[in-house]
């Protein structure tokens, strides 16, 4: 492993939200293997439906600070990443969802009730439903991209501090996208965040039932 990756535990451990990034470029084979992460988690029913614009050139990432509330790491960074889930994207992908599964061994009886349960699924949501399925969705695809980042030695800051449509005018988005959050990546230039803490597993985890102890 190269000095400056990290073991997926410290990058667990050690991730603090970047205040500030020198700016400088990341190599594209990076880029990719930190996209190429996010593409490979999970999804319900293997739909995917998670869309990402990545925003490197100065003047993209000026417009895209000004609908970011003016946060400064927006222009800082080396990319950022805008993820969007695809309220559509099911009607558009299932055929090719089934068609890959079909590829890699997913049994017939499976596939043909797919083909029926997903769209009576899906199509049933309200507006409200199908923005909590996306966010779901798209963020863990977001955070295994976060993680690769910091395993592959680069510093990261989740943001969720952004207008909506204009992020959605700054990059021409299609009306079916929702956007979720923006992924800043690049280097620390200054102090690191402080250690914010955790609370213990005592406070937020139980065995079996709610207030009952983990054993």
């Amino acid at each position: 492993m190269p000095a400056n990756q990290k073991s997926l535990a410290q990058a667990i451990r050690e991730r603090r939200s970047t205040p500030s990034f020198t700016g400088e470029p990341i190599p594209s084979s990076d880029l990719r293997q930190i996209l190429d992460a996010g593409l490979h988690a999970p999804s319900g029913y293997n739909m995917q439906p998670w869309r990402f614009v990545v925003v490197q050139h100065a003047e993209q990432r000026k417009r895209l600070r000004a609908a970011s509330y003016n946060q400064a790491k927006v222009e800082e960074a080396s990319a950022v990443i805008v993820a969007c889930g695809d309220r559509d994207g099911w009607r558009k992908d299932l055929d090719e969802m089934l068609r890959m599964g079909r590829a890699g061994g997913m049994p017939e009886s499976y596939a043909a009730q797919a083909e029926n349960s997903v769209p009576a699924y899906l199509s049933g949501f309200s507006e409200l439903q199908m923005t909590g399925w996306l966010n779901k969705q798209v963020m863990l695809a977001f955070t295994s991209m976060m993680l690769m980042a910091e395993v592959l030695g680069y510093d990261t800051a989740p943001m969720e501090g952004f207008e909506q449509q204009k992020v959605c005018e700054t990059l021409k988005l299609p009306l079916s996208y929702w956007v979720v959050s923006l992924l800043a990546i690049g280097h620390l230039r200054g102090p690191d965040k402080f250690d914010g803490g955790r609370f213990a597993m005592t406070h937020t985890v139980f065995g079996e039932e709610f207030g009952k102890p983990l054993k």
